[in-house]
């Protein structure tokens, strides 16, 4: 009994291990385990939609068991049935072998023969053991079988994966679901559901493999730094599934069903890659769109303020473009819609704004150098004020104020029109520090002392 219980915990021991060693990095993880979020309704952008199909149709080629070339890449990914049902033969032995210390190795496709006994296999080269294993098709002949949905099972295409990689690591995404995956255990499958918001606007960070029917796995990050994933199909190689049983009950789990573009992932009218990773700062006050919290905020950003140009989305029917821009001191994302023309000349088109122009509103390079605290990042990240923060942090975290009012021995307070009617005071010293903060639920304060407004003060 002992020695039955030892092979067990061996047993488990080598298949965690195995799970460490082999994958090739096609094993991704989220970063933590985020709370749990109310999800937010909010319409289907049916052009989104169409053009993440586009996309998926342009990239990602669905490739029938027939037509599988040598060389093409899969990773064994049993799930519970496939612990029980062993799916290969040891090629050198003709044994079957279990999946359980298969599991996360790489299969090279090496095509398909007949055996001695007349039965069609269907042969791989394990790239981690150097083996050779086999599939033995269970009836039939391979042109017989290739033409159904069945496939090999277990195994995860990975020819989607690395495509995957290439074009959207570092994109941003839409959400187009409310529920979404974070990871509870690293060496095994362990997750916890979530609700998002739809319409969150998600930067890709990592990609890896799923499941067999879902295999690529995209990891995206929120605007606060959450992480959390979908496995999606998209090409549907390999699958097991036939088209309806996606349509039917798991759309969500293609990749138009879990996500839309944000940027075009196509060729644009002119090349404004060049601006990606550069330094701009603001020449003029300008408001931008900063989302948060399911929230999303139109603040007032001053001059000189520092930005990194992190992506772009071309709009389509439009000379605008959105630009996504961090914030070099507190790291918060900012949208903002200009218009380029040959990449900076201003066009002279009477429909667009001077001040619209991206050369017109940035200068490239570093404007004014601020120096936040980490509390004082968080609470920006969050659109807060809290107590000790500076004039600019406040700038950063809630925009320009509207109106300004003077007071005693160098105190003054910064007054801001909230959207639902009330006015949030900030307090500052004399020295510039954040003091105290009320909300005036009437929405009629009137100061009693001099008042000027912010934009003669700038004057």
């Amino acid at each position: 009994m002992k020695r039955a219980v030892f092979s067990v915990l061996m047993a488990l021991l080598f298949i965690t291990v195995s799970a460490q060693v082999s994958g090739s990095g096609y094993i991704v993880k989220t970063k933590s385990e985020p709370k749990t979020e109310g999800a937010d309704a909010a319409g289907e952008n049916g052009a989104q939609a169409k053009k993440a199909k586009d996309f998926i149709s342009k990239n990602f080629k669905y490739h029938s068991l027939c037509d599988w070339k040598e060389g093409m890449k899969f990773m064994v990914v049993p799930e519970k049935y496939d612990m029980v049902v062993k799916t290969f033969h040891d090629a050198s032995t003709g044994k079957e072998v279990s999946n359980m210390p298969l599991r996360h190795k790489i299969m090279i496709y090496e095509g398909h023969s007949e055996g001695s006994d007349g039965r069609s296999h269907i042969n791989f080269l394990c790239q981690d053991d150097n083996k050779r294993y086999y599939y033995e098709i269970p009836s039939g002949t391979f042109d017989d079988y290739c033409y159904n949905k069945k496939g090999v099972p277990t195994l995860a295409f990975l020819g989607d994966v690395d495509i995957a990689r290439e074009k959207l690591i570092d994109k941003y995404l839409f959400t187009k679901a409310t529920k979404y995956r974070i990871d509870t255990d690293y060496n095994n499958e362990g997750y916890e559901e979530i609700y998002v918001p739809l319409n969150e606007v998600v930067k890709v960070v990592k990609v890896g493999v799923g499941t067999r029917s879902f295999p690529v796995k995209i990891i995206v990050e929120d605007e606060n730094g959450r992480e959390f994933y979908q496995n999606v199909a998209v090409s549907k190689t390999n699958s097991g599934m036939r088209d309806d049983d996606f349509a039917r009950d798991n759309d969500t789990y293609l990749f138009y069903g879990s996500f839309s573009l944000l940027d075009e992932l196509m060729d644009v009218t002119y090349d404004l890659t060049q601006y990606v990773g550069k330094m701009v700062y603001t020449k003029y006050a300008t408001d931008m769109i900063s989302k948060g919290d399911g929230k999303e905020r139109i603040l007032r950003v001053p001059r000189l303020s520092t930005f990194m140009i992190d992506n772009f989305v071309p709009k389509k029917n439009s000379q605008y473009v959105t630009l996504a821009l961090k914030d070099v001191e507190a790291r918060r994302i900012y949208f903002k819609d200009v218009a380029f023309a040959n990449a900076d000349n201003v066009t002279g088109d009477s429909d667009i704004p001077q001040e619209d122009y991206f050369g017109y509103l940035f200068a490239m390079g570093t404007g004014k150098i601020r120096n936040t605290s980490q509390a004082a990042r968080a609470a920006i990240n969050q659109g807060r004020v809290i107590l000790n923060m500076t004039e600019d942090e406040v700038t950063m975290a809630v925009g320009e104020p509207n109106r300004t009012v003077e007071g005693e021995n160098g105190n003054h307070e910064w007054i801001y029109n909230r959207s639902n009617g009330k006015l949030l005071v900030v307090r500052f010293d004399g020295t510039g520090t954040v003091i105290g903060t009320n909300v005036d639920r009437s929405g009629t304060k009137k100061p009693a002392r001099k008042s000027t407004s912010t934009a003669k003060k700038k004057k």
